[in-house]
């Protein structure tokens, strides 16, 4: 039996289509939007249900966080009812994003009991409570992990990515990956294809295969869960534009806040627990280290950080 892709049945795309057709809309990139001279940047060590009642509405334009998952891996990740104190931050989260923003949440569904937090539970939730739509489930596969005995090793998360409307702000271009020149060649044959994307290069899709952070990585910080440079850097670059606001409120190791740097992108973060602030200096000595650009500006309030943007 046939399996029908059902990908032109997404309302957000025919919705931007019909707009594109009659006019109502310019596709807009990265390219579009001026660059600042500076990023701010700032970081509090506190609630992150606190931190975001301290936001304005619609002042975000992309969330991208690493929530805790409940695995008792340490004092930050244990909550007696975990959906209950997520959906705290799930309302805050969408009356602070931007009406083209994106929220994106990186998670599993393997663990075993309603206490863990599941991204099923949090799919849930966000259907049945919020207006959130979710646009994609992305699969980060990775070839290194831990062995099982017990059950199949696991090679990889899942990643959720919500939007507040139809209307998102999302740069394909940006992310593209480069044809091998085999397969150039076959795509710019094929009539389905727009030969001016086609060079740009190809939707890299739902599954991206980028390897954890080994113990010895040069990337290597010291936070337990720390997610690759290069996953969170396609993120912010399709889903946030130079200038636009990233705010991450489980900031952990400050991958987040590292690439909102390089990328010129202003950069709001949170977390509980104080050795954040430790993880993020090594970030910036990393940087140093490989020659590059860490110049930012350090933001101590978010009145001043908003007054200052």
């Amino acid at each position: 039996m046939a399996i029908h892709n059902k990908s032109h049945y997404n309302h957000a795309l025919m919705s931007l289509n019909k707009m594109r057709k009659d006019n109502m809309v310019k596709h807009k990139t990265a390219a579009d939007f001026t660059r600042p001279e500076k990023t701010m940047l700032c970081l509090n060590i506190m609630d992150c249900c606190d931190f975001l009642k301290s936001l304005p509405d619609n002042s975000i334009q992309l969330i991208c966080i690493d929530p805790p998952y409940n695995l008792k891996l340490a004092g930050w990740d244990i909550y007696d009812n975990y959906i209950e104190w997520a959906a705290k931050w799930i309302d805050e989260a969408y009356r602070v994003l931007s009406k083209n923003g994106s929220m994106v949440i990186f998670g599993g569904i393997q663990f075993r009991n309603v206490k863990s937090g599941d991204l099923i539970d949090i799919i849930h939730y966000v259907r049945q409570k919020t207006k959130f739509k979710l646009i994609n489930t992305i699969i980060w596969r990775y070839k290194n992990g831990m062995s099982a005995h017990r059950y199949f090793a696991n090679r990889h998360e899942e990643v959720i990515w919500l939007t507040k409307s139809n209307d998102y702000y999302f740069d394909l271009d940006a992310v593209r990956e480069p044809y091998s020149e085999k397969d150039l060649e076959a795509a710019l044959k094929d009539k389905r294809l727009n030969p001016e994307n086609t060079m740009k290069g190809k939707n890299p899709t739902n599954v991206w295969e980028i390897n954890r952070l080994n113990g010895n990585s040069k990337e290597r910080v010291g936070h337990p869960t720390q997610k690759p440079v290069e996953i969170i850097d396609r993120l912010v670059k399709a889903l946030s534009y130079p200038g636009s606001v990233v705010l991450d409120f489980f900031a952990g190791s400050g991958t987040v806040g590292r690439v909102c740097i390089t990328e010129g992108r202003h950069c709001l973060m949170c977390d509980s627990d104080p050795i954040s602030a430790e993880y993020f200096k090594k970030h910036l000595e990393i940087m140093k280290n490989l020659g590059q650009d860490t110049e930012y500006i350090e933001i101590q309030s978010i009145e001043d950080f908003f007054n200052t943007k």
